[in-house]
């Protein structure tokens, strides 16, 4: 319990700093009027905006992480998360907006490598899948505060005062890292120390990065749509038991209900995927409940046969990403961990950050919106048969069924 305090709290800092992020994937496709916006499509930037300044980043990040503690990273996020926040509540206008957008996007740089660093720091193989899953499920249920409290809050006191309330309580992580986080490094495996360029791009190390970023991609689409498609397809308002629901306050119920059961079900996943079967089996289930999810996600089907559907993508989404990043720990672990974690991190920002502008570019098209939605599901099945065992000596020589 000791070791795994260190993940516990880095987990705890990332919900806190998610709290602002997260609230602008519900309200600012409705409320971007108030961010002093002039049209969808800079709403679709300015959701990605954060995800494209990383790519160049991530490696100069990583080669920091090498020389600083991952105490002197956590701290730098959590004060550009606080000020990037606040400042979406003091400034309007897209120009100012792009700034925010882009310094939060090195905050959560320093965030997502630092928990990725430090889970494989303190793991091993017997536990790797579900310190990642606890991982991931502590810290999205900043995702749940902010996209529900986001949700319900701001139609009733405006996008400017909970974006300050968000970023104030960010603060909080700093305390949190002083006290529970040592200075310690990155641990490197000196034995697999190589040149960008040689060895270390094997096949199993690329398959890891094209499906990681299709997978960010496509998760990135459904976050950033959903309550663009309950707007288009049920309303402004929606009646659920008897209880009327704006469009945002509906998606945020709905998205925030993942991070709910996330940390329970992701541990549980990555658990399971440590046993003798290995990852690859559930990852497969998981990537085909995900295919016939999506493809009907776009429909107007009745409402209530809608929202089922809504969480049981949800739960994919959970399932997919705790594996994708098991998967891509245990690759890293026998290879080079600061490389191909940080291959990693640019690849899956890659994705983020196409999904919501590749997404807001097609919806003005004739059924723009279900176009998108049947091609994700047919990546989803392209992702299941390039990890689908392809030859007896593959599963021999991976231990665990970890391909």
């Amino acid at each position: 319990m000791q070791e795994r305090k260190p993940v516990i709290i880095v987990a705890i800092v990332t919900a806190i700093c998610l709290l602002g992020d997260s609230m602008l994937y519900i309200v600012l496709p409705v409320f971007w009027k108030d961010a002093g916006l002039h049209s969808l499509w800079e709403v679709g930037i300015l959701l990605s905006i954060n995800r494209f300044v990383r790519l160049p980043l991530n490696p100069f990040i990583g080669w920091l992480y090498n020389k600083m503690t991952l105490r002197t990273g956590l701290i730098i996020a959590v004060i550009i998360g606080a000020m990037t926040t606040i400042g979406y509540g003091l400034f309007k206008g897209f120009l100012l907006w792009f700034i925010l957008r882009a310094l939060w996007g090195v905050a959560w740089s320093f965030l997502k490598m630092g928990g990725y660093f430090t889970v494989i720091s303190y793991s091993n193989d017997g536990n790797r899948g579900q310190w990642m899953g606890s991982y991931n499920g502590i810290s999205r249920l900043g995702s749940l505060a902010g996209m529900l409290a986001g949700g319900i809050l701001v139609p009733i006191f405006g996008l400017q005062a909970v974006s300050i309330l968000f970023g104030i309580s960010i603060f909080i992580g700093i305390p949190l890292i002083l006290i529970f986080i040592s200075n310690k490094k990155v641990t490197e495996n000196t034995h697999t120390e190589r040149d960008w360029t040689t060895s270390i791009w094997s096949k199993r190390v690329v398959r890891v990065l094209v499906c990681g970023l299709s997978i960010a991609l496509l998760q990135a689409i459904f976050t950033s749509t959903l309550s663009l498609i309950i707007d288009t397809n049920y309303s402004q308002s929606i009646s659920i038991f008897g209880i009327v629901l704006s469009s945002t306050a509906l998606a945020g119920i709905l998205q925030s209900v993942r991070w709910v059961w996330e940390p329970f079900l992701a541990t549980k996943i990555g658990r399971k995927s440590d046993g003798i079967s290995g990852r690859v089996p559930l990852f497969l289930f998981s990537l085909i409940c995900a295919a016939v999810g999506y493809s009907l996600i776009p429909w107007e089907l009745p409402i209530y046969f809608w929202i089922i559907i809504v969480l049981f993508v949800m739960m994919t989404g959970t399932a997919t990403q705790t594996l994708m990043d098991a998967l891509a720990s245990d690759t890293a672990k026998v290879t080079s961990v600061i490389t191909v974690m940080t291959a990693y991190s640019v690849v899956t920002d890659l994705g983020s950050a196409l999904g919501p502008m590749l997404t807001y570019w097609f919806v003005n098209m004739e059924n723009g919106i279900l176009i998108v939605y049947l091609c994700s599901a047919i990546i989803y099945l392209a992702i299941m048969l390039s990890y689908r065992p392809s030859s007896r000596t593959e599963k021999v020589n991976v231990p665990s069924g970890r391909v």
